[in-house]
């Protein structure tokens, strides 16, 4: 059962990419449209960063996530090595649970 369904969505996943390939020529966006559609993508991408950040399944994930996020960001932002990144981020949100913030 489980290979059929990761056989379908397989066959899904493929033929959704090859029917954008194969419509390309016969589908028209407007340039407002087509302006838009870059910006709706980093909205989607931010708006799954913040779900991921602050929600743990249905319910809050507390502070120390958000926090090392923070860390990371900030890290990010002012142009610090991937590693330091993802270490101080970690560092930051396992320490806070060691201290007894969650």
């Amino acid at each position: 059962m489980l290979f059929a369904a990761i056989l379908v969505l397989g066959i899904g996943t493929y033929t959704m990419r090859l029917g954008g390939v194969l419509l390309r020529e016969r589908l028209t966006l407007s340039p407002a449209l087509q302006r838009l559609l870059p910006m709706a993508a980093a909205a989607l991408l931010a708006a799954l960063a913040g779900t991921a950040t602050l929600m743990a399944g249905s319910g809050f994930a507390g502070i120390a996530r958000p926090a090392g996020v923070a860390v990371g960001a900030l890290l990010a932002w002012r142009r610090a090595p991937f590693v330091v990144v993802v270490i101080a981020a970690a560092a930051v949100a396992a320490l806070l649970r060691l201290a007894g913030v969650d």
